[in-house]
């Protein structure tokens, strides 16, 4: 038979990606089997008998210690909470283990900041990754080496799936319920636990802040002087000469302090501020688009849709509480 094992990692980690994961796989295998399919051994493995969460509240207690099993197909890693560097130290023996059953050809998929444990692990490097888009810009800093996609709700690559933040582990989770199981059986599940399935972005759902996480001085200036004047049609010329730094070189520094250009930096704050305004006012798209310095309706659509994967009126539509009163 086939092995499924879900991880329970020390500290304090999200339980309810522990608990939602293990039900729907459960369910899933009740039906695959129930019409003639071969199931899985579905167990959460850690390295201790009792993981607490929540200050004790909540306890789970693994089926089996992870030195128990010596091979598995597919291993899920649950999202972990805000201290992730505690929870790398705390899980170095769980990290080793993913490690080697990666090179044994266990396929590993990694919940929200879960990701962390698994490019500790190192299978990450060179490879696509999502995480929750809060963790970010630490993600990036601390694991150069992963290519890391925020605005991707899911990534596949060579045995590796990772997917973005929060209660979305229940869109991966049913994808690898398609992967392992089939279709029908997936389907099944997006029913009966009211999952959409298809879904691909977290884009509309990102809240840009900055990227602040960095020493370069020259660069936060430049950061502060775009987001106090993001009203304005910004030049990037204009921007590097006002801090007397040279266009390609100021360009070089911004990529590696924030992981945009300036021109991208310029966009993310512009739309960040367009969202805000569709979000809670009243305003037109037109009067949002020149707010924030835009005078081009085609241009602000398409730096619109590429950074929330919607459109200007498609985003105001969904999310404005007064236009959705309308609509009902």
């Amino acid at each position: 038979m086939k092995h499924i094992t879900l991880l329970v990692p020390d500290g304090e980690n999200n339980l309810s990606s522990i608990i939602g994961s293990y039900k729907i796989l459960v369910r899933a295998n009740e039906y695959f089997t129930q019409n003639g399919g071969k199931g899985y051994n579905i167990q959460l493995a850690g390295t201790s008998a009792e993981v607490g969460f929540y200050d004790g509240l909540f306890t789970v207690k693994p089926h089996i210690n992870i030195s128990a099993v010596a091979e598995t197909d597919l291993i899920i890693i649950p999202s972990l909470n805000h201290n992730y560097d505690r929870s790398v130290k705390d899980n170095t023996g769980l990290i080793n283990w993913l490690s080697v059953q990666y090179k044994k050809g266990a396929e590993i998929a990694s919940i929200c900041t879960g990701a962390y444990l698994l490019a500790a692990a190192g299978v990450l490097d060179g490879k696509s990754c999502s995480t929750h888009w809060a963790a970010a810009n630490n993600f990036r800093m601390r694991f150069p080496k992963v290519n890391l996609r925020e605005d991707k709700l899911i990534t596949d690559e060579n045995g590796i799936y990772t997917n973005g933040g929060a209660f979305s582990f229940l869109n991966l989770i049913i994808y690898l319920v398609e992967k392992k199981f089939d279709r029908e059986t997936a389907i099944y599940c997006s029913k009966v636990f009211q999952i959409e399935m298809g879904r691909n972005s977290q884009s509309e759902f990102i809240i840009f802040k900055g990227q602040k996480q960095h020493s370069d001085g020259v660069v936060a200036d430049a950061q502060e002087y775009i987001e106090d004047n993001f009203q304005e049609k910004i030049s990037i010329e204009a921007l590097s000469a006002k801090f007397a730094v040279g266009r390609r070189n100021f360009d070089r520094r911004f990529i590696k302090a924030t992981g945009n250009t300036p021109l991208e930096y310029a966009q993310r704050v512009k739309i960040e501020s367009a969202k805000r305004a569709f979000e809670t006012g009243r305003k037109t798209v037109n009067e949002v688009m020149y707010d924030v310095g835009y005078a081009d309706m085609k241009a602000f659509r398409e730096v619109f849709r590429k950074i929330t994967g919607m459109s200007p009126l498609e985003y105001r539509n969904k999310y404005n509480r007064e236009r959705v009163a309308d609509f009902s």
